[in-house]
């Protein structure tokens, strides 16, 4: 449950992009998509930043010795982020190569130069591109706070780990609902 936003609060998308959302996902993508251009259109309106994470598969770098996995024939719109997030000028757009937005980009650096000290996290997939993100962000001393319904997973058991066991000891954990009544 929130119980409030840091006054430098930023929004975290991660993976909100046209292939992405097209996978197989263990919830309603639709309901996903609305609730996180609900957090983008209230940070936007109050001024606060919005960062809008992509992956690049062709860029993925994996973590072990191994090559990084094929991915075969990619559409060529697979990164563009969805149309439903009407992106503006004044985001905060971020390409990575790896599970977490902070490993192999500069986003930290962007955060802190704006005074950042908390992150609103959503997007796909929780147990991977999201926790990955969450994870480096606690380490890094962001305050976060995860939307619950913003969010899913290619697999259900993934997405319900991350929830039950990950994201409470990171952050707090709420609805979109309740999120906006702070933004």
């Amino acid at each position: 449950m929130i119980t409030a936003l840091d006054e430098k609060t930023a929004l975290v998308l991660i993976d909100m992009q046209n292939g992405i959302v097209a996978l197989p996902l263990a919830h309603p993508v639709a309901g996903v998509i609305e609730n996180t251009v609900k957090l983008a259109d209230a940070f936007r309106k109050a001024g606060r930043p919005v960062v809008i994470v992509n992956v690049d598969p062709a860029k993925f770098k994996p973590s072990r010795k191994e090559p990084a996995p094929s991915h075969g024939s990619l559409p060529a719109d697979f990164t563009g982020i969805i149309p439903e997030l009407k992106t503006t000028d004044s985001d905060i757009f971020v390409t990575k190569s790896s599970w977490g937005a902070f490993d192999t980009t500069d986003l930290d650096a962007q955060l802190k130069k704006a005074g950042i000290t908390g992150i609103v996290i959503a997007g796909i997939s929780s147990s991977i591109g999201v926790e990955g993100t969450a994870r480096n962000a606690a380490a890094l001393g962001y305050n976060l706070t995860f939307a619950s319904d913003a969010m899913t997973d290619m697999f259900a058991d993934a997405h319900a780990h991350s929830f039950k066991f990950i994201f409470p000891r990171l952050g707090e954990v709420d609805t979109t609902e309740n999120i906006l009544k702070f933004v």
